[in-house]
Parts: structure tokens; C-alpha cells; sequence
């Protein structure tokens, strides 16, 4: 059987950090706690677990805490999680059962990563993340924000889900101020960094710039695909925001070119359409959504219900007034079967039992 370091950088988590160490340390073999500057009881509450907590001084850099955190670990392999993640009951179970059977040639596991969830409590955007790393195996975190280890050698695909449950908002403007700080001192961004930084600027409102950094990020060579998909998706929102439709719709389509569609982009391109009232073409885009077959082992960041919920109440409309009612009531009933309690269902069966 395997042996676990969890490696851990928190930083004021007193009201999530037992919960998260409650969900995971039946399956842990040593915790260890890096703090990077805590104002509250974080480091009394870690003591709680653990007497391997360690001071880090903050840089603007996850990925120097983390690897930092990474080289106290003394086990087979190295977990780490945020303070604001938990196992559930049926996740904890299934990572004791992988530490029973995992080989020891497997370099990195993949565990999914549920980071939002409807009013029924289903995820309903997940994506995949590198969650055990061998030790002493050579990987390092690269990345001052958004950090991430590149998963190589033999790579495993579990299915030990681990839930992001946030109770409170972080610093909205810390990433960015990262970002621009590196970009001030001369630091030469890579493609990966090119897009987060490009994202913060549309959260951020500065549209133009996000456009012209996302369009930058798309002539790098190695390029993610999956970053790539979702760079023209940006580009198209960025367009919308500014209300520039027919250029927001250029680069939809774009996507088209690197791979075949994701059901979030055919459900973007279907809306295009359908606040046009062009309803057959609109249809034909969210039928092709719903055709689609998420997957989140290629790395992609899926939104669920571009995969079911949302074609299918568009469908429903876009049916409606082409004057199809057999069909808008097709795809209600389908629409329903995957959100019964929703109120825009409820709205609907309204309409459907008139007709």
C-alpha cells in the first residue's frame, strides 16, 4: 500500500481548514501545513492535525509555496488540496481504496474537481486536476498564479472527486496584481500565464486588453488546446460586452478550426442566433450541444448543463416558435428529467400543458 503527504499552503482559513482536514485525514499518512502569513487561528487550528506546520514567507508566487510545501513531504506520493476543499464521505472512501491497489509505476493521479453546483446540489462545473504527485519524482509547480504541475509519465484517471466549497470571497484583484507586477519586472509570460492573465483582464473589465492578450496567447506555439477553445470563447464575450455581435461570432466559429465542438461553444454560437430569432439555425447549434459528450480527462473546463439542461430548454423555445410543438415538447420533457425543481421548467410545463 502507498503512504501520502498532504501538502497544504494556507493563509487565514480558520473557517475552513478543520473541515477540510475532518474530510481527508482518515486517508493521509502525514499533514503538512504551510502557512504563508496567517492573522488568525489558522496555525492553532492546524495543531489540531498536525505538529509539521512550517512558516513561508509570502512572495506573490503559489507555485515557490508549494513546491516549498512539496519538499516537507516525506511519503510515497504528495496530495495537496486548498483549505476551502473537502473529500466527501463516498471520495474518502474511494482514496482509501487507491492507496490499496495503486502501482507504484503510476506518476500522477488525476482527480476531478467540482468547483460549482446547481440548487440540487449536482456539480455543475468540474475539470480535472493533478491531485497525487510520486515524490522524489522530479515535478515542480511552475506558475506565480494559476500554478499547476505537468502531468508525465504513467497517468492515472480516478475517480476520487474533490469538492471546492468557498464560504467567503478572496481578494478579487490579487491575481491580476501578481500578473502585472511580473510584467513590470521583465518577466516573459508563457503561453499557460498569457491566458490567466488575459481572463483576469476580462474579469476585470478591460476588454480590449483581454482581446489583445487572448489573440496574442493564440499565435504561441505548445499552446494548450483546451486553453486555446476557451481563449476564442473569451474573445467572443469580450465582443458581446462590447456589443460587437458579428465579431463575437468570428470567433466562435475560429474554434471550429483548432477541434471539434464543445457543447459550451455550440450552446454560445445557438444564443447568437436565437436573440437574433433565427430559430432553425439556433436549433441546429443546441441539438449539436446536446449531441456532444462531455469529458474532463482531455483537461477541459466543463460546464454541465451546455451538455443537457440548457439545449434543451432552448430547444424547447426555439421549437416553440418555429410552430413545432411535438418537438418544443419533446425537449421539455427532456429538459425537466434533468432539472425537475427548476423554476423555468416549471414555467414552461405551464405553456406545454396549454398547447
Amino acid at each position: 500500500m502507498i503512504t501520502i503527504s498532504l501538502c497544504m499552503i494556507v493563509r487565514d482559513e480558520e473557517d475552513v481548514l478543520a473541515r477540510c482536514l475532518d474530510s481527508v485525514r482518515e486517508a493521509v499518512d502525514e499533514i503538512i501545513i504551510v502557512d504563508t502569513g496567517s492573522q488568525d487561528l489558522t496555525k492553532e487550528i492546524a495543531g489540531r492535525y498536525t505538529d509539521k506546520i512550517y512558516d513561508f514567507k509570502w512572495c506573490d508566487d503559489f507555485s515557490a509555496a508549494r513546491n516549498y510545501a512539496f519538499s516537507k513531504g516525506g511519503m510515497d506520493y504528495l496530495m495537496w488540496l486548498d483549505a476551502d476543499d473537502i473529500l466527501p464521505e463516498s471520495s474518502l472512501r474511494a482514496l482509501m481504496d487507491l492507496k490499496e491497489r495503486l502501482e507504484p509505476q503510476v506518476s500522477v493521479v488525476m482527480m476531478p474537481y467540482h468547483v460549482s453546483f446547481d440548487e440540487r446540489g449536482r456539480p455543475s462545473f468540474v475539470y480535472e486536476r493533478e491531485r497525487l504527485i510520486k515524490n522524489n519524482a522530479g515535478f515542480c509547480w511552475k506558475g506565480a498564479v494559476h500554478e499547476a504541475i505537468t502531468p508525465m509519465g504513467t497517468i492515472l484517471h480516478s475517480d476520487v472527486v474533490i469538492e471546492h466549497r468557498k464560504l467567503k470571497q478572496g481578494d478579487p484583484d490579487r491575481n491580476l496584481r501578481i500578473y502585472e507586477k511580473q510584467l513590470a519586472s521583465g518577466t516573459k509570460m508563457g503561453p499557460r500565464e498569457s491566458f490567466y492573465y488575459a481572463r483576469e483582464l476580462f474579469y476585470h473589465g478591460r476588454y480590449k486588453e483581454a482581446i489583445d492578450e487572448f489573440t496574442y496567447f493564440l499565435t504561441l506555439p505548445d499552446s494548450w488546446l483546451e486553453n486555446r477553445l476557451d481563449a476564442c470563447r473569451m474573445i467572443a464575450a469580450c465582443y458581446d460586452v462590447t456589443d460587437r455581435p458579428d465579431a463575437a461570432l468570428k470567433a466562435l466559429l475560429a474554434s471550429l478550426s483548432e477541434d471539434e465542438p464543445r457543447a459550451e461553444i455550440c450552446c454560445d454560437i445557438g444564443r447568437h442566433f436565437m436573440e437574433r430569432k433565427e430559430y432553425r439555425t439556433a436549433a441546429f447549434w443546441y441539438e449539436t450541444a446536446a449531441s456532444r459528450k462531455a469529458s474532463i480527462q482531455n483537461g477541459a473546463f466543463v460546464n454541465r448543463d451546455c451538455y443537457d439542461y440548457i439545449p434543451y430548454m432552448q430547444l424547447c423555445v426555439c421549437y416553440y416558435w418555429l410552430g413545432d410543438i411535438q418537438q418544443a415538447k419533446k425537449y421539455h420533457r427532456l429538459a425537466a428529467e434533468t432539472k425537475p425543481e427548476d423554476a423555468a421548467v416549471k414555467y414552461n410545463e405551464i405553456v406545454m400543458a396549454s398547447l
